[in-house]
């Protein structure tokens, strides 16, 4: 008879359910997270090999090319 009422007493305890309820929410919050990163890492990866390659072949201008430090200037 004690154990069951102690069954009864447990059943009717609420107090851990707010817990079960932020750890499940908190479950599904990581792996939503987690699926995005999956589904968003290749192009991310590809995106990344473009701008590495265009930087790699890119020419970088002196400013006397650029059309400064060409010109003299006066005063009036």
């Amino acid at each position: 008879m004690k154990l069951f009422k102690l069954f009864k007493t447990f059943a009717k305890d609420e107090s851990g359910a707010v817990t079960v309820d932020w750890v499940v929410l908190t479950a599904a919050i990581v792996g939503l997270g987690i699926a995005v990163l999956t589904a968003v890492r290749g192009g991310v990866n590809d995106l990344g090999g473009d701008i590495a390659s265009s930087l790699s072949g890119a020419q970088v201008q002196s400013l006397t090319n650029l059309g400064w430090g060409s010109e003299t200037t006066t005063s009036e």
